[in-house]
């Protein structure tokens, strides 16, 4: 008699199979992921509060590791305790991947993540010492969300979904290509984000939602150009989240719906932030929390496209039982 068959084209696996064990590995990838969104909303801090250069010197703090936490200080200073500390769990997550990881292309992901914070590093510190300078400012924030990314990948990359075999539904192929589009034009939305954050373009168009009146400025110089430029792909941005949304629902695949229903919730609140922004003239709690929901919905997107990926893939999840095997100890 021929065994059943399994893993049929958009059928979940069956209920009745033991997922595969998480490892320890994989807690500290999400524990790192946390930390570096807790390092996005310290860095906008920083920038909402003015205290860019409370702190005018580079690594240390007035000459000194631990300075008196006072004013500024207390928000530039603490980005930089806070990014010391992601830079440790970045290290020793790098040096347990390559221990423990069979896969070469986690491993050099796990690799390339510790470059990118290193680097990132060093343009906070050149952010310092060339006193703000637009250009290495924004690198320096979008340094931050590319590393994000890596590092959520890293999470995703040794959870006990990815080992398991996906569901692969007919529509698999567009909805790829569709959440790929989407964490891209997050990624675009951000980088005009920081543009404007830190060109002083912030405030450049003083009402919402019209632009001086009216629905296209009636002036323009660059800061109006920076400005207007990120409230008109935000509508981009929803278009392509909606119709992420809209193919998640056709999937038949509850984890994918779910994520895709929580990235379209997020861009809402995301978009009712940017409003209060320009309504409240930069309030530093809501401006901070604007950037802030912007790295979550860049993280939850790309997160989205990798278990898009990987769920609808067309290949069987054999893979999977190598990496549960050599996942299963505890040092793994």
């Amino acid at each position: 008699m021929s065994a059943p068959p399994e893993n049929l084209p958009g059928r979940a696996p069956e209920a009745s199979a033991p997922p595969p064990p998480i490892s320890w590995r994989h807690r500290f990838s999400v524990l790192t992921a946390v930390s570096t969104l807790v390092l996005i909303v310290a860095g906008a801090l920083v920038t909402s509060t003015g205290s860019g250069l409370a702190v005018p010197d580079w690594p240390l703090s007035y000459g000194m590791l631990m300075p008196p936490m006072v004013g500024g200080v207390l928000y530039e200073h603490g980005h930089r305790m806070v990014a010391s500390a992601v830079g440790l769990l970045t290290l020793v997550l790098a040096l347990w991947t390559w221990r423990a990881e069979p896969r070469l292309g986690i491993r050099r992901l796990a690799g390339a993540a510790l470059a990118a914070v290193v680097l990132q590093g060093l343009l906070g510190g050149l952010t310092v010492l060339f006193l703000l300078p637009t250009p290495i400012s924004v690198a320096h924030a979008c340094l931050a969300q590319a590393f994000f990314c890596s590092v959520v990948a890293l999470a995703y990359a040794t959870s006990a979904e990815w080992r398991s075999p996906g569901t692969r539904p007919e529509d698999g192929q567009g909805l790829r290509a569709a959440t790929g589009v989407a964490a891209a034009a997050v990624f675009v939305q951000l980088l005009l984000g920081a543009l404007m954050r830190h060109s002083g373009a912030g405030l450049a168009v003083p009402d919402f939602p019209l632009s001086f009146g009216r629905i296209v400025p009636p002036v323009w110089n660059p800061a109006v150009g920076v400005h207007f430029a990120h409230r008109a792909f935000a509508l981009v941005v929803l278009a392509a989240v909606l119709n992420v949304f809209a193919r998640a629902r056709r999937s038949e695949d509850p984890r994918l719906a779910r994520l895709a229903a929580s990235v379209t919730l997020l861009v809402v609140v995301q978009g009712a932030l940017g409003a209060a922004t320009v309504l409240t003239g930069k309030a530093v709690l809501v401006t901070t929390a604007h950037v802030a929901v912007g790295a979550a919905v860049l993280g939850a997107c790309w997160l989205l496209a990798l278990r898009a990926w990987r769920l609808t893939s067309s290949r069987p999840g054999p893979e999977g039982a190598v990496v549960a095997a050599s996942d299963r100890p505890a040092t793994a």
